[in-house]
């Protein structure tokens, strides 16, 4: 079992605190860390604002905050703690059921970007899939493997990711056990972006197969 992790974005509104963002466009937050329990999903998150009453009036409008605790703060920013109802949107249910770990959290008031940790490439497979059933649209940034050396190798992350999310479902097989189609909605991109990646990502491996780093490649 190789751990993977990932850097992914989502629009703000996708995401529960994206709320604060989108009224509030100078506002900071990074999350802590989600915990969940048998009766809420509790995010730990900083708020950086000068804002502070109108942040936590938002909070407590939101339909799905059941509890807003101050945790601490510092002279430039206030640790919260919130009781998220059960029906908390997909995005964080995918999260907490499939048991990924969010290493890093931070929010704009455009989009949401997050490191996550999945214990294997199944497991990533299988939160992109919950994603997408909810239609959360989730892009995915970069690629790493920790267990791996830090150097880049001739693919580009998107190229093998996609290469490695078409072996695993089966693109490569006869007959095919997923289309170039489905392969695009899985990975978040366009059919046209599916295709590009796997032709440029097959054509760099197998130079660098026949050839060597840095050997002959034919001209596109």
């Amino acid at each position: 079992m190789v751990t993977t992790i990932t850097d992914v974005r989502v629009p703000a509104d996708q995401f529960p605190l994206g709320r604060i963002l989108h009224d509030y466009p100078d506002v900071e937050i990074e999350l802590e860390r989600i915990v969940p329990t048998r009766e809420a999903v509790i995010p730990l998150f900083w708020v950086e604002s000068e804002s502070e009453q109108d942040v936590k009036s938002t909070l407590r409008d939101d339909p799905l905050v059941e509890e807003i605790v101050e945790l601490t703060r510092t002279p430039d920013r206030i640790l919260y703690s919130v009781n998220w109802s059960p029906e908390i949107n997909a995005l964080v249910r995918a999260i907490v059921e499939l048991g990924v770990e969010v290493l890093t959290a931070e929010g704009t008031a455009n989009f949401w970007e997050f490191r996550l940790q999945f214990k294997d490439r199944e497991q990533l497979g299988q939160f992109r899939r919950a994603c997408q059933d909810k239609d959360i649209q989730v892009e995915l940034l970069r690629v790493y493997n920790p267990m791996m050396p830090p150097e880049e190798g001739p693919l580009t992350p998107e190229q093998a990711d996609a290469l490695s999310t078409a072996y695993e479902n089966g693109y490569w097989n006869v007959p095919r056990g997923i289309t170039q189609t489905d392969l695009a909605d899985l990975v978040g991109i366009s059919d046209n972006s599916m295709s590009q990646r796997l032709r440029r990502g097959v054509k760099t491996a197998v130079a660098e197969m026949l050839y060597g780093a840095g050997g002959r490649q034919s001209s596109e």
